[in-house]
């Protein structure tokens, strides 16, 4: 039995894309990519559509679960951190291969970014950012 927060997490919205589905939460999203999935700059206008909707005026946070292996053009980040109310960006995976991409993402984002192993400690960290 796992003792801690009683509170569920709602999903609030989720949106299949031609990549994998990104989940909205309260003050979150998170995307779950495609095995093979590639995130071009024009499927990354997307998910930053999908904020805009949801997070308009107010700060929200991003966790990428990386559950399989997929290719992202790393210019994205650029775009990325021209959001704002974006206050966090964690990565969540088991692989090495991800945490040797996380350094190299970590180039282009340079605004909070933090790689986990564990999907609760990235959810801690972001709404820990968020909320501050």
């Amino acid at each position: 039995m796992k003792v801690g927060s009683t509170k569920k997490k709602v999903i609030v919205r989720e949106y299949e894309l031609e990549t994998g589905k990104i989940q909205v939460y309260d003050n979150y999203m998170v995307s779950i990519f495609d095995e093979g999935a590639t995130l071009t700059l024009e499927r990354a206008y997307q998910i930053i559509g999908i904020s805009e909707i949801h997070f308009r005026d107010r700060n929200f946070g991003f966790i990428s679960l990386r559950k399989h292996s997929f290719a992202i053009d790393p210019t994205i980040y650029n775009y990325l951190k021209q959001l704002e109310n974006l206050k966090a960006f964690a990565i969540v995976s088991v692989k090495e291969i991800d945490m040797h991409n996380f350094k190299i993402e970590k180039l282009f984002y340079k605004k909070p970014m933090k790689f986990f192993i564990e999907y609760d400690n990235a959810l801690k960290w972001v709404k820990r950012r968020v909320n501050s």
